[in-house]
């Protein structure tokens, strides 16, 4: 086992076999001065000197550093203080070395640091490592020594930049202060513009409480002259539902031309109730093709319907009906439409959503589909006629 006063030499701890780190003392004296250099910053060590002898040093940096290196070459207190600043700075770089299990993996983790620039750390790891031989120790004080020249080059350009640095932000000053001075007159134009505007919004603002009051005296004429004017809501709902009524008597009115027409163009006019019109058979021209197909109504009056079931039956066709939403489920309305080969729809008497559901259902299956904008027997009759054309044309 070493002697821990051993000096100068690396203790070898019986070859490769041993796994303890080796302690600052137990280093060779030509490392201790780049380890205490590199690895302690000057004010640390400064402090760490004056913690173990117990008062403030009055020595310079470069006596407190040669005093530190001759101290590391035995055990003594600063040594153990030295070797646990060490320990504790340099943790996180002490585990990382003790995966390496030869000489070879120490080196190999040693010239990574040294590319990588951290050095510090990696030195006393290296160094303290239970593999480091005399030839890997040599090796690494030659890299340190190189590395310290490289950091005194680095400083002296990083010197020549502070001082291009220091030119610059005197340059930058100056413009600055320039700056400056062209802002503070902006300011001022924009604060005589700002007063400018705030005056204009007053103006602004004095005609719109002028308008304010117009406003509040024609509303209250207005109120005056309703008042003057005894029942005017009722009045207003009264002529609302007198033409309701006009535009219902209209309607009625053509049902009723309509049934006088139809009852005119009936085989057996005598043979038609006045009151109550049965079915009757208006000749249309229909292709044979429209046989056994299934023929969908959409819509129309539900006095007409039979009537239109017998156009329809006539020429051979299936008829289906859907009042368009007004009384019939419009979930119905689906199943009519996928199982119709046509579909005829009555816009005039059917809702917005059931116009929009045939529509769609038709574009999206490619589905014959004619619009009626009249709901009339006469409506359907054209209807049927064009799309009797239509398919003709198709064929």
């Amino acid at each position: 086992m070493c002697d821990k006063h051993a000096s100068t030499v690396p203790c070898s701890n019986d070859g490769a076999q041993s796994s303890r780190r080796r302690r600052v003392w137990e280093l060779s004296h030509a490392s201790h001065c780049p380890l205490v250099g590199v690895g302690l910053p000057l004010n640390g060590l400064r402090k760490l000197v004056e913690k173990v002898t117990g008062g403030k040093v009055l020595h310079d940096d470069y006596d407190i550093h040669v005093g530190t290196v001759s101290e590391c070459a035995l055990r003594t207190p600063v040594a153990d203080a030295v070797q646990k600043e060490l320990e504790r700075r340099y943790a996180q770089h002490v585990q990382r070395f003790r995966a390496a299990k030869t000489t070879e993996q120490v080196d190999a983790l040693w010239a990574a640091a040294v590319a990588a620039g951290d050095v510090a750390g990696a030195f006393w790891a290296g160094l303290s490592h239970p593999r480091c031989t005399v030839a890997l120790e040599e090796k690494m004080c030659r890299d340190i020594h190189m590395v310290q020249h490289q950091a005194g080059a680095c400083a002296r350009a990083d010197i020549n930049k502070f001082n291009a640095i220091v030119a610059d932000h005197t340059r930058l000053e100056r413009e600055v202060v320039r700056l400056q001075e062209r802002c503070n007159a902006l300011t001022h134009e924009k604060a005589l513009d700002a007063e400018r505007h705030e005056q204009h919004l007053m103006t602004a603002r004095a005609a719109t409480i002028a308008r304010d009051g117009d406003v509040a005296t024609l509303r209250a004429e207005l109120a005056r002259l309703q008042a003057s004017v005894p029942d005017l809501d009722t009045r207003e709902r009264m002529a609302e539902r007198i033409a309701q009524l006009e535009m219902r008597e209209q309607a009625l009115r053509a049902q009723v031309a309509e049934l006088k027409t139809l009852r005119a163009a009936a085989p057996d006019a005598e043979a038609v109730p006045e009151r109550v019109p049965e079915p009757v058979a208006v000749p249309v021209a229909m292709p044979v093709r429209l046989h056994n197909r299934a023929v969908l109504c959409v819509g129309g009056r539900s006095s007409s319907v039979p009537i239109y079931r017998t156009m329809i039956e006539q020429v051979g066709a299936q008829f289906a009906h859907h009042d368009g939403g007004l009384e019939d489920s419009s979930s119905q309305l689906d199943a009519s439409l996928a199982a119709a080969d046509l579909v005829i729809c009555q816009t005039g008497c059917i809702s917005h959503s059931a116009y929009w559901r045939v529509k769609d259902h038709c574009k999206r299956h490619g589905k014959r589909c004619v619009f009626v904008d009249n709901p009339s027997v006469s409506g359907m009759a054209r209807g049927l006629q064009e799309a009797a054309t239509e398919e003709t044309q198709a064929s």
